[in-house]
């Protein structure tokens, strides 16, 4: 008999039924590219390369580096940059991460070429030159102080330099103001000569060409490029310590994260923890942070959990905004919660509900072409295989209630949590 879980494999297995296809450049650039109909395409350009792979005097300089590749290239200057793609009603943009920098661009499927092409020039040509940089610099700052004035983003950056304490995973993805104002055009090439390696690039797409035609197309426009080698070896994180730390601040609301280490992303126990998350306070509005504390009590408009998963470590957390008035029993009741996952198993239908929702919110979000992308593509860089819609749930299908409960009891030990409270004036 099927269950539940395997006749949605049925309904789902359409989102991802087409395969990837890989290949290599003789300069290292990775390619994937899965064919799939429509007028849609999707491209992405991801490089294993990220604010923990900056020295202390380089803070920010990863995410420097992404706003001012689009500020003029050998070939372009930065309107053309910015109009190649808008011009034809296809969308251009970039992240920074922690390990990863991606440039990314949605487009109708005509545009190959032209996508193809600008990316070629913007990772490999940029020429950053000093009256841009000057002016990306304020954009920059202004970036920094919209956190600063977002004590619910704030928070996370602080909870995470917590956490990794003395390790370059603690520094903030933008820097700081006095560094970002510092940064030369010579400090963008020098760490782009450190740091962007080919070997470590992937470009990856989704649309409507075979993947012949798309390796004959990367082939055209990256395979000139030299191969750039590094042999980049990271600093593994170790020596955490759980740690409190408590500030009054002039706020409306309270804001407060407890949390702690999790397994890394290749973890076998990626799945549970996964899981565990997304019972607790995952994005449903039915999740136990969201059932017992905003909705039975109203004690917090905003709460969730989170669960980040690097490549050698990973933090599982719960936020909350709060009126300060009720925050020492909202964090009660958060503990309260964390407890009951620890010390009692889900029961069959609880689990069975875990399960069905998790695999829901996947096919979901594979909807979107682009997340998908982003989403093996960083799998890849990461490690691990391809996975397709079959993978998950066969992997969704093989958590135990047991299993969820012992990576509870390992990632919410008391013992080794740490907690962050901006307090906000009562009324």
């Amino acid at each position: 008999m099927f269950s539940v879980c395997r006749i949605f494999a049925a309904d789902f297995l359409s989102i991802m039924e087409n395969k990837y296809y890989e290949s290599v450049l003789d300069n290292g650039i990775r390619l994937i590219h899965k064919e799939k109909q429509g007028e849609i395409a999707h491209l992405a350009l991801m490089v294993e390369t990220g604010t923990r792979d900056e020295r202390a005097h380089e803070n920010g300089l990863a995410h420097f580096v992404e706003h001012t590749i689009f500020k003029g290239t050998q070939n372009r200057k930065a309107y053309h940059i910015l109009s190649c793609l808008d011009n034809v009603g296809g969308d251009l943009n970039a992240f920074t991460t922690k390990e990863e920098t991606c440039i990314q661009a949605t487009f109708l499927k005509q545009h190959y070429k032209r996508s193809l092409d600008l990316f070629a020039d913007i990772a490999f040509r940029s020429t950053f030159p000093e009256n841009e940089l000057a002016k990306e610099k304020e954009v920059i700052l202004d970036e920094i102080n919209s956190y600063l004035d977002s004590p619910s983003d704030e928070i996370y950056d602080l909870f995470e330099e917590m956490a990794f304490k003395g390790h370059p995973l603690s520094r903030n993805i933008l820097g700081t103001t006095e560094l970002v104002k510092g940064y030369k055009r010579q400090d963008i090439l020098d760490f782009m000569t450190h740091n962007y390696s080919t070997d470590q690039m992937i470009l990856a797409s989704i649309g409507d060409l075979s993947f012949k035609e798309f390796e004959r197309l990367a082939t055209t426009y990256f395979g000139n490029q030299p191969a750039h080698i590094i042999d980049k070896k990271r600093e593994a994180f170790k020596g955490y310590e759980p740690e409190n730390r408590f500030e009054t601040r002039n706020n409306h609301l309270s804001h407060c994260i407890i949390g702690g280490i999790a397994p890394e992303f290749c973890s076998k126990l990626k799945m549970p923890i996964v899981m565990l998350n997304n019972v607790l306070g995952g994005p449903a509005m039915s999740s136990r942070l969201g059932l017992n504390i905003r909705e039975k009590y109203g004690f917090a408009y905003s709460i969730e959990s989170q669960y980040t998963a690097y490549s050698d470590t990973g933090l599982i957390s719960v936020y909350m905004g709060v009126d300060p008035d009720s925050l020492e029993k909202a964090i009660g009741l958060v503990y309260k919660e964390i407890d009951k996952l620890c010390q009692q198993k889900l029961g069959t239908m609880q689990l069975q509900h875990a399960k069905q929702q998790l695999i829901g919110q996947v096919a979901l979000s594979y909807e979107s072409g682009m997340n998908e992308l982003l989403g093996v593509t960083r799998s890849l860089l990461m490690g691990e295989p391809i996975e397709y819609m079959d993978d998950i749930i066969r992997k969704v299908e093989a958590v135990s209630a047991n299993d969820i409960l012992e990576v509870a009891n390992q990632v919410f030990d008391r013992k080794q949590l740490s907690q962050i409270v901006f307090k906000g004036v009562e009324s």
